[in-house]
């Protein structure tokens, strides 16, 4: 099972106290376990030993690891060395294509780092020794004694390692933070996501500077998108003929009797938006009143009668009705909504028949229809614009300069604004008027690398040096916002103040109040608990008929929602393990068996059962870790191990074989098809490991929907873990996971500084990722310490130079 549980487990199941020290340096004892009959083994000179893992240490003694004692070879020829040499050479005499005499001193740990990690690993999770009525176990307090030992001897091997924070490849900025740059930068809201493909990840995020790299075609693409935007902020070509454009896969369903519809238009101009309304009710049923809206400001408001379309003899409607409003509106998102507002007859329509229009009548989608030139000026200049571009190379330089300096987010040269006015001049001489010059300039910024990537100056070859403050504040935003810095993020950087640890602090607690730091939940978290697949998952209509894109959009809505309340609440991490709370609408409370929710917005609410609690237990989570079919224990326990404490399981052996499928719910539920899969020795070492978390989340459907059977056969959610304790259902593992706070931070904290840095965490931050945790604890858990503490951190604020040449590393002395 997962170390730290294990650990844990030990800890509570009543474990003896700290064995005596008194061994003599040098002198070797006897060994930890004696080949005696069982019953009778003892270790000659030593007492019982304490189960201790990294999370209990820090969290107990509430002090950094420079304080305790220093580790003596005694320590380790008592608490190690008897292990690797009675217990470890029963079955093994190389460990990592080394001998195992390698291992037995203490020097060891330093020189072969890596392969004790997996020592460690493997031990204090239960996965060696493997039992074996032919071979000598493992005692409780010999494992506990060597875990405790390794602990604190890797505190000590990453105390004496030199500081470095690594290398972060050059970013190109992906397609989330381009559309919030653009917003941000000028006002305008751009679709990135439609426009460029899907971004590359690496370790599990988006972010990654090695993977985010630049094709032909996504040139292409940025070349195109940096005209359009340049137009709309300036408004120098006509506008393009009128056309009819349909958006009906992007209408949501909101509730029953509303539709929603969110979408950039391109141009400020009038459209003409309709909405469809189809449906049959009635003779007796009253009219009702829909009310169409642009971003919550009504622009039509009329009754329609609720036998508008004919009926033929499948039900299926054959006619809609049709209300429409032309409206004038900025080139940017907007949300469109066509509602009932007076539905009185609504609530006598049972649930399951208020989608069909034979006998209920409903909003069905919007359309759009533009751009048409408007009746009379009424478009305003964009703010971005400081000066009327009109106005000729005077304010063309004062709007480059003005942009750029944001744009590239830092103070601009000379040389920067002199290369986007060749652009304007080399347009004016080919007869361009001024606006048109302006926009070839703007497009020319926006397709520049000081754009489009996020580039930090190298310190010399072999150094160590801080980040420049504007390069930092770059780092920050996002971090945090998933976009550019800001005004006053961008002052204290260019006076050189933002290092500073005071205004560094003020400015991440301004940062995370703002209401852009929900990009740190739609992306971080979406990514780190894997709910961006959301849009890609199906589920079998026949086996999950409630499945719809509605329910997928408000599992996904409750998960973005909890994360976001967690962080700008600064409520403690153990809340993602088990959390009385939670934010529902109408549906997705339906689908949860919670009562008392009406209607389609998102409230909080509190959870008076142990059903729900966390986001482990959410419908979201639930949903990506099953199969369209069923659910899968596999998976969902491997979810748990990657996404709690960021262990995961090697990859399966090619040659394992299928699950029969056919059989579950049938001739057996799927934790008894489970346990005849794994007898297999070549399934059981990792299964051991996997499946006790998946079968503890049994109850749950492929759609996250709470059962208590598995076909026709009862839902057994018992378990056990390696070292025998059991447990049942998701309350009980929330228990044991709550209990392993410290190392469910270390794992978050690994993800969320990956995603932080745009790169992959190295042997190299395990002292940084160690001081995040013990600073992170002392402030009880808090989600914004983490966050202040990865800030702080030494990766995140400096950056290591190139390596130096092999001949110049050979000078040195």
């Amino acid at each position: 099972m997962v170390a730290v549980v294990s650990a844990a487990l030990a800890v509570r199941a009543g474990q003896s106290t700290p064995g005596n020290a008194a061994a003599s340096a040098g002198a070797r004892p006897a060994p930890a376990v004696s080949h005696a009959p069982a019953g009778e083994r003892t270790a000659p000179g030593r007492a019982p030993a304490a189960a201790a893992s990294v999370g209990t240490t820090a969290k107990t003694t509430g002090r950094p690891p420079e304080a305790a004692p220093r580790l003596t070879a005694a320590e380790f020829a008592r608490d190690v060395e008897p292990v690797l040499t009675y217990i470890c050479s029963q079955c093994h005499n190389r460990i990592a294509n080394a001998p195992i005499e390698t291992y037995l001193w203490p020097e060891s740990i330093d020189t072969h780092r890596n392969e004790w990690e997996t020592i460690l690993a493997k031990v204090r999770s239960y996965e060696m020794p493997q039992p074996d009525p032919n071979f000598e176990p493992l005692e409780e307090r010999d494992r506990a004694a060597m875990v405790a030992y390794l602990d604190r001897a890797f505190e000590e091997a990453d105390l004496r390692m030199p500081p470095d924070p690594g290398r972060v490849t050059a970013r190109r900025l992906n397609r989330v933070e381009y559309g919030n740059t653009i917003r941000d930068l000028l006002g305008i809201d751009f679709d990135a996501a439609e426009e460029f493909p899907p971004d590359d990840s690496g370790y599990g995020f988006d972010t990654i500077g090695d993977v985010l790299t630049v094709s032909p075609t996504l040139m292409q693409k940025y070349l195109a998108a940096a005209e359009q935007i340049a137009s709309r902020l300036v408004g120098g070509d006509p506008l393009p003929s009128p056309a009819i454009f349909t958006r009906r896969s992007k209408v949501r369903r909101i509730g029953d009797n509303a539709v929603e519809l969110s979408d950039v238009l391109a141009h400020d101009a009038e459209y003409i938006v309709k909405v469809a309304i189809t449906g049959h009710r009635g003779e007796a049923d009253p009219p009702v009143t829909v009310r169409i809206s642009v971003d919550g400001r009504p622009i039509r408001t009329a009754q329609v009668p609720v036998q508008i379309s004919a009926v033929n003899r499948q039900g299926g409607a054959t006619q809609r009705a049709v209300e429409e409003a032309r409206v004038f509106l900025t080139g940017n998102r907007h949300v469109f909504r066509a509602e009932f507002v007076d539905d009185t007859t609504l609530e006598r329509i049972p649930v399951a028949s208020r989608r069909n229009p034979a006998q209920n009548i409903y909003p069905e989608f919007i359309d759009v229809a533009g751009p048409y030139a408007p009746a009379s000026p009424v478009a305003a200049a964009n703010p971005a614009l400081v000066c009327p571009p009109d106005q000729g190379r005077g304010c063309a330089r004062r709007i480059l300069e003005a942009l750029a300096h944001r744009a590239y987010r830092r103070p601009v040269t000379r040389a920067d604004a002199d290369e986007l006015l060749a652009v304007y001049d080399r347009a004016q001489a080919a007869g361009y008027g001024p606006r048109q010059r302006l926009q070839f300039a703007l497009t020319a910024m926006l397709v520049s690398p000081s754009f489009l990537f996020r580039i930090e100056r190298d310190p010399a070859p072999g150094r160590i040096a801080p980040l420049r403050d504007v390069e930092l504040a770059s780092r920050l935003s996002y971090f945090l916002w998933s976009s550019m810095p800001d005004e006053p993020l961008l002052r204290l950087a260019e006076s050189n103040r933002l290092h500073e640890p005071a205004v560094l602090r003020r400015e991440v607690a301004r940062m995370l109040a703002d209401p852009k730091s929900r990009a740190l939940a739609e992306h971080f978290g979406s990514q780190w608990l894997e709910t961006r697949s959301l849009d890609a998952i199906t589920r079998d209509a026949e086996r999950y008929p409630e499945w719809t894109p509605e329910l997928r959009d408000a599992m996904r809505t409750e998960t973005t929602m909890f994360f976001d309340a967690i962080l700008r609440g600064d409520r403690p991490v153990t809340d993602f393990i088990d959390a009385k709370y939670t934010f529902l609408n109408e549906l997705l409370a339906r689908h949860y068996g919670i009562g008392d929710v009406k209607g389609p917005e998102f409230r909080r609410v509190e959870l008076s059962t142990d059903q729900r609690g966390g986001v482990f237990t959410q419908a979201s989570v639930l949903t990506v870790s099953a199969y369209p079919t069923r659910t899968s224990v596999v998976l969902r326990g491997k979810y748990l191990l990657e996404n709690v404490f960021n262990t995961p399981p090697p990859p399966p052996p090619a040659d394992v074989p299928a699950l029969d499928e056919a059989a579950v719910g049938t001739a057996g539920t799927l934790r008894q098809r489970m346990e005849a899969h794994r007898t297999q020795a070549i399934c059981a070492s990792c299964h051991t490991r996997m499946d006790p978390l998946g079968f503890a989340l049994e109850n749950y459907d492929a759609t996250g929907k709470w059962r208590t059977g598995d076909g026709k056969f009862p839902i057994d959610s018992s378990g056990a873990f390696p070292n025998g304790r059991t447990f049942s259902g998701p309350a009980e593992l929330k228990a044991l996971l709550l209990e392993s706070a410290p190392d469910f931070t270390k794992g978050l904290a690994e993800k969320m500084l990956t995603y932080a840095l745009g790169r992959g965490v190295e042997p190299f931050d395990r002292p940084a990722i160690r001081a995040i945790v013990r600073q992170t604890t002392a402030a009880e858990f808090r989600l914004q310490a983490l966050v202040l503490a990865i800030v702080e951190s030494t990766p995140f604020q400096q950056r290591r130079g190139p390596a130096r040449p092999a001949a110049e590393e050979a000078r040195r002395p």
